[in-house]
């Protein structure tokens, strides 16, 4: 007998960034095969740092991606001033918190009503759902302006700030001049913490997928621009040994590197961060998650929209509370003089963890850089919960476990470029 072949097809998914596909096989009715297949050129922002002054990652890296540069700036910083043996101030430090909780802010809201909550509401994207919710999709506009405007305080601009270097900033805001963004902050809470509510109402699948997770952990407060590396099956281990852990290896069937954590496959991200800190939330946050249904670990990828506006509640308190404690520093940097070695930085991302590492040189020239981005680190994760999906799901029809496949990789909210499209998906029935 003929085998009778389908084949489901997407070509081009929107509502993520970047470009690639998806391919999956399945022979006698089981999953054979599934490959996220990224078919994006390589950047090679690794290869033209080479030789660039070690003053210049903060800006250059920042043009890896639109939607996050503050935090391949913030990582950059924190991996040469490490290599230099240097320490910046705690004002300065505050002041970088404060303008990561604006690009947590803008970029989790941006996901959440935009990208993401089309896929729960039944809409093919977020200008068909405004005519419906009107209120959501303002909502979420509003959210996304303040995080914007603290981005554009503190770093210059909100894309690709200009007032960042290593040290610190070019210059510091007077106590004043944050002020008037209290009440934008307050009123974004409000609707934030609407929103973690109204979310909580959805419907989301019932599975969970047993990645080891990894991120950043700082002590006693939830971890956004600094901190060491916890994971969830082992102890903590230093920025300096991340490479000894986590090992990038390049697959057939995707321009992108593919990591491993010891051997293994592993989750960053929202919730790998929930899950690994949620006890340091603030009160506001954990409560917010505790009405919303969320337990102190979650493990269930479609709820990671909920997670995400938990973690915007808390990234307006923690900017409510910086500009609240705040003093003009005494100065806007601190001096870096170049000094030969190598250098770990960290951070994390709205994705995930973020991490850079330079080589720098006694003349002051980048001899090798190294960065790893939180998606390329979820893809093997993305790829095994595709698998696991589809074998779970075989009795669906190809339109119907297409859909599933599509909302299934937004829980992710891969940022793969800059561009509108991430995903082909072809499914074939063997």
């Amino acid at each position: 007998m003929t085998a009778e072949t389908r084949t489901l097809s997407v070509g081009a998914l929107t509502r993520v960034e970047g470009e690639g596909a998806l391919h999956v096989t399945l022979v006698d009715g089981a999953v054979d095969s599934v490959e996220l297949n990224i078919y994006e050129a390589p950047r090679f922002f690794e290869a033209f740092l080479r030789g660039r002054a070690y003053t210049e990652p903060p800006d250059l890296t920042a043009r890896v991606c639109g939607i996050c540069p503050v935090a391949y700036q913030v990582s950059a910083c924190n991996a040469i001033e490490n290599a230099c043996g240097i320490t910046i101030d705690p004002e300065l430090t505050a002041l970088r918190r404060l303008m990561y909780c604006g690009e947590w802010i803008h970029s989790h809201a941006l996901h959440i009503f935009l990208l993401h909550a089309p896929d729960f509401l039944g809409y093919p994207d977020a200008i068909s759902m405004a005519k419906d919710h009107p209120d959501l999709v303002n909502r979420g506009l509003a959210i996304k302006k303040t995080g914007n405007r603290l981005m554009e305080m503190v770093g210059g601009r909100a894309i690709h700030p200009i007032n960042v270097r290593l040290g610190g900033f070019y210059s510091v805001p007077p106590a004043r001049d944050l002020e008037p963004l209290t009440e934008m902050l307050r009123r974004s809470l409000d609707d934030a913490l609407d929103t973690v509510r109204a979310l909580a109402d959805l419907e989301f699948p019932d599975v969970e997928f047993d990645h080891e997770f990894l991120s950043l952990s700082d002590g006693d407060r939830y971890p956004i621009e600094n901190g060491v590396i916890a994971r969830s099956d082992g102890p903590a281990f230093a920025v300096a040994d991340f490479s000894a852990h986590v090992v990038e290896a390049q697959v057939e069937h995707s321009t992108a590197l593919q990591a491993t954590l010891d051997g293994n496959r592993y989750l960053t991200g929202p919730l790998a961060r929930y899950s690994l800190n949620s006890a340091t939330l603030s009160t506001v946050a954990r409560e917010a998650a505790a009405a919303a249904g969320l337990g102190p670990v979650c493990r269930n990828p479609f709820h990671s929209i909920v997670v995400r506006a938990v973690e915007v509640v808390y990234a307006i308190e923690e900017a409510l509370r910086i500009i609240a404690e705040y003093e003009r520093p005494p100065r806007p940097f601190v001096d870096v003089p170049v000094r030969a070695g190598i250098g770990h930085g960290v951070s994390e991302a709205p994705r995930g963890l973020l991490y850079h590492r330079y080589e720098i040189g006694g003349d002051g020239l980048v001899r090798a850089a190294t960065l790893v981005p939180p998606t390329s680190q979820n893809q093997g994760a993305i790829e095994h919960e595709m698998a696991e999906l589809v074998a779970a799901n075989l009795s669906l029809d190809d339109a119907s476990l297409t859909s599933l496949c599509e909302k299934s990789i937004r829980n992710h909210d891969p940022c793969i470029s800059c561009s509108a499209h991430f995903l082909t998906l072809n499914i074939h029935r063997t």
